[in-house]
């Protein structure tokens, strides 16, 4: 069985998209640049790149050089300045991608449908109705289908059908997609109406990549705060198992007291360590220690930025600046790069390719 490894890395991702005749996407909710990465690597030319958060907007400019990045607020911005700025006209874009943030319908959140984060969705179903891209490409996570949201997830894909759009969405799993990571997500995909085509999506392939493969021979340089007393919480937590599970009541009492008396946490998949035979749990954006931050299936510490990097699969050469909980905010907070890519190689070949052919 072949090693797993990330075969590029930014700079050859980039060159990708400089090729002649490249599809152009905009990526609107950038972030680090995740997505816009997997667009690369699948040969797009990204013409815009829009976010609001500064981290995440220099580290996205320390990484892509080329693109511009626009620092606004999707609410604020109108579809006739991003065309504006990009020299296209309506209709002529191939691609929107946007992952509007979720934390209004996170499962790990308080899902509030009201929720002002929820509506901007509605802004960005609005520059799709202005900018009429043959193609987008929603993220989102998976509670958006979930009990009291599944009501506002219907109007939202109403409202993408009555921008003129075939809308079809799925569950899709990063670790189907050479992610070593478990992290499902919801993705939908729009063809504009007169191209008289329907969505598509990418085939799963057919074996997981694991924690132990993704972490052969990382070279660890920025390494999670610590406090000698986890040593001996995780020293007692098997590969796969959790705290909870497997801690005695005296040890969590003695160590842990504070994380007990607060509800708010999970305490389920507390101090859970890492099964190197299996793909990660998902990377959350917070980095919790004693509550959802992961475990080094090897070695009683958390996981180095490095090693967070591999897992969400980006490119050892992708480079994070802040502090420790600002890189694996921007890392959490993510599309995984290799998930992006198979959904934009799909929609180039199955779609926009065969849009040209007279």
């Amino acid at each position: 069985m072949k090693t797993w490894k990330l075969r590029t890395n930014v700079q050859n991702a980039a060159i990708a998209g400089d090729a002649m005749n490249a599809p152009t996407v905009i990526s609107l909710f950038a972030g680090c640049g995740g997505s816009s990465l997997g667009y690369h690597m699948a040969g797009y030319n990204e013409l815009l790149a829009i976010d609001f958060d500064d981290n995440a907007i220099q580290t996205f400019k320390l990484n892509f050089k080329d693109v511009p990045m626009l620092k606004a607020d999707i609410s604020q911005v109108s579809g006739a300045k991003i065309m504006k700025l990009c020299k296209l006209q309506a209709g002529e874009l191939d691609l929107l991608d946007g992952s509007p943030p979720c934390q209004g319908f996170s499962t790990a959140g308080k899902r509030q449908v009201c929720d002002d984060r929820n509506d901007l969705v509605n802004h960005y179903i609005r520059l799709i109705h202005e900018i009429q891209p043959k193609v987008f490409v929603m993220e989102n996570v998976s509670g958006m289908i979930k009990g009291k949201m599944k009501g506002l997830f219907i109007e939202y894909i109403k409202a993408m059908k009555d921008a003129g759009y075939q809308v079809s969405c799925r569950l899709l799993n990063a670790k189907w997609f050479s992610v070593p990571q478990s992290r499902q997500r919801m993705i939908c995909i729009g063809v504009r109406n007169d191209l008289k085509m329907q969505p598509v999506f990418p085939k799963a392939h057919d074996r997981l990549i694991t924690v132990g493969e993704a972490l052969k021979d990382v070279v660890n340089k920025t390494h999670a705060p610590f406090n000698k007393d986890y040593e001996i919480v995780f020293s007692q937590i098997p590969q796969g198992s959790t705290a909870i599970k497997s801690c005695s009541k005296t040890t969590l009492q003695k160590y842990i007291p504070r994380m007990i008396k607060n509800k708010t946490f999970n305490f389920q998949g507390m101090c859970k360590r890492l099964n190197p035979k299996k793909p990660s749990p998902a990377i959350i954006k917070n980095f919790i220690p004693y509550a959802e931050a992961p475990i080094h299936p090897t070695e009683n510490r958390y996981l180095s930025i490095e090693e967070v990097k591999r897992l969400q699969s980006f490119p050892d050469d992708f480079k994070f600046i802040g502090k420790f909980e600002q890189q694996w905010a921007r890392i959490g907070n993510s599309v995984p790069p290799l998930m992006t890519k198979a959904i934009a190689e799909t929609i180039r070949i199955e779609i926009l390719a065969k849009i040209q052919q007279p």
